[in-house]
């Protein structure tokens, strides 16, 4: 399937420097997920919450990985999109979906195209999330839904605090326009009915490599031998003293209407 390139609007430096030519920093960051401590992953969760009927939209959809533990009446209509190359090369591996290389901020569909619009932890890598959620309006059809997941300040505070120590920090927590804490205010300018729900659990790592693996991913290379000495030094001593590494997570699904009128 051919893909259409958008230029005119991008995403922030941040995310075209770490997501443009690879699909691997996510995937290091994604394996967090596996220490979970509630019985149902994070995609089953928030994929139980989106509406199944007829046309969805997700907005820089990454690996697609959502969709690969949601299931859908074969009638519905799954279009995926994503700013990066990388990404959409994923995404064509989802079966039935049209995958769309596009930026948040100007989508290349038609008003009131789609029943749903999801957005899932990428509204933080847009420069104007104001912008992106406008358009995500503009394509819903009147009564559709909005469903946007967005992580609270102290999300992986644990695991995010070595990263300060050793000195690759989180630019994503550094550089957001929005989070959890101020999402319901940017959604309540363009959408009705909105409300919002935490998901439940945390992570419990119960060995070194994941988060030496999600350091890593911060930055453009992974950790030199010093620091992840550090890294490895630092949580193994939690796992030998408590049996495991307490990451706290605070993720929340947002869900909102485009009024009727």
């Amino acid at each position: 399937m051919a893909i259409t390139i958008q230029t005119h609007q991008l995403p922030s430096k941040h995310a075209t420097d770490q997501y443009t030519t690879t699909s691997s920093r996510l995937a290091a960051r994604l394996l967090i997920h596996t220490w979970n401590t509630s019985p149902e992953s994070w995609f089953a969760w928030a994929g139980s919450r989106i509406p199944k009927h007829g046309s969805i939209l997700e907005v820089g959809a990454g690996t697609g990985q959502l969709w690969r533990e949601t299931d859908l009446p074969t009638d519905t209509l799954l279009t995926l999109t994503d700013f990066s190359p990388a990404m959409c090369k994923q995404l064509h591996a989802i079966p039935g979906a049209t995958v769309q290389q596009c930026a948040a901020e100007s989508l290349p569909f038609q008003p009131a195209s789609f029943d749903t619009v999801v957005a899932n932890h990428m509204l933080y890598h847009v420069d104007s999330p104001a912008t992106a959620l406008a358009e995500f309006c503009r394509v819903l059809k009147p009564g559709g839904t909005l469903v946007v997941a967005l992580n609270g300040l102290d999300h992986l505070e644990e695991l995010l605090g070595i990263g300060e120590r050793i000195g690759r920090p989180s630019v994503i927590r550094g550089q957001a326009r929005i989070t959890a804490e101020t999402a319901q205010g940017f959604l309540d300018k363009e959408f009705v009915n909105v409300r919002q729900e935490r998901c439940p659990g945390n992570f419990e790592v119960r060995s070194v490599q994941p988060v030496v693996d999600y350091l890593g991913s911060l930055g453009d290379e992974g950790l030199d031998a010093e620091q992840e000495e550090v890294v490895r030094k630092e949580v193994w001593e939690v796992i030998a003293r408590e049996g495991v590494f307490r990451v706290k997570k605070n993720m929340v699904l947002f869900t909102g209407k485009k009024a009727a009128w």
